[in-house]
């Protein structure tokens, strides 16, 4: 069971402060999300970054958008992050939803999910070492994992649970409470069975969090209804931010008492101080989860 951050991405100056502190605290994993039509950080890119500034910590997407990506550089994109972090890179995937992005990559928004499915197939087999076609030979260079780096899939659909099972290594869920991402996790533990998977999906669960003084959770709240703007659920996410100790440790137990194997706190102000406000708040003094051990 382990915890992890996912960066804000309002001050992408801050980093590597952020990675930096996060390597050096108790933390599994740093991870930033992905939009085209946005301010934020391209994530590959940055998590390269964070990569040579860290030793320990996992790098991840939460969630790159890859039909808005070209499929073979895609795969060579994330094989060379794996290799240059020495395997610590996870490819979380999804498909999002803002039409603006997909008119920006030039992609039909209608066909993302087909459109998926094929680049799947593909990095498979570039990363196994697979030709790209009939006609261009592979596409290099080799994971530092074989098959590939980590993938997880994010999302609410089936569709997303049977990728989990036919290509993935987990799921993850976000903006859901424990009592109902529940539900989802148990499907996709069902689809991996169906799919004859051995051993167990990943399981993560994600939710949002700011820690700190007033200015601090206000500048989270505005920059999730700036990110979020006029959709019908941004007050309902808003309204969902954790500001507490208590509320957030209350949240973490209940993922992991659902089978979550890591919790990312997604955390929306810039301020690094949140780093240690978040350690302070879900692990004792040894590293470990207070869940665990009373």
């Amino acid at each position: 069971m382990s915890v992890g951050l996912g960066l804000p991405i309002s001050d992408p100056t801050r980093l590597l402060t952020w990675a930096r502190r996060a390597d050096a605290a108790p933390f599994s994993t740093v991870a930033l999300l992905d939009r085209l039509v946005y301010a934020n950080p391209e994530p590959l890119v940055t998590l390269a970054a964070l990569a040579g500034a860290t030793t320990r910590v996992r790098l991840q997407t939460e969630v790159l958008l890859a039909p808005l990506h070209r499929t073979a550089l895609l795969a060579k994109q994330a094989a060379t992050l794996d290799v240059l972090s020495g395997g610590r890179f996870t490819l979380g995937i999804g498909i999002g939803g803002r039409a603006d992005d997909y008119l920006a990559a030039g992609v039909d928004l209608r066909t993302r999910g087909r459109r998926l499915d094929g680049q799947l197939a593909t990095l498979r087999r570039l990363w196994a070492g697979g030709p790209l076609s009939a006609d261009v030979g592979p596409v290099g260079p080799a994971p530092a994992r074989p098959g590939g780096p980590q993938v997880l899939f994010g999302g609410f659909v089936p569709a997303v649970v049977e990728r989990v099972a036919r290509w993935g290594d987990g799921f993850l869920g976000a903006a859901l409470p424990s009592h109902q991402m529940d539900g989802m996790f148990r499907d996709v533990e069902a689809a991996w069975q169906r799919a004859g998977r051995a051993g167990r999906p990943r399981l993560l669960a994600q939710v949002n969090v700011a820690l700190g003084p007033a200015a601090v959770v206000d500048r989270a709240r505005h920059e999730l209804h700036a990110y979020y703007g006029a959709a019908p659920y941004t007050d309902h996410v808003v309204g969902g931010l954790l500001t507490t100790p208590a509320a957030l440790r209350e949240a973490v137990a209940g993922y992991f008492a659902i089978g979550a194997d890591e919790v990312m706190l997604y955390c929306w102000s810039p301020d690094p101080d949140q780093v240690e406000r978040l350690a302070d708040a879900v692990f004792v003094p040894d590293g470990g989860w207070p869940g665990l051990t009373g």
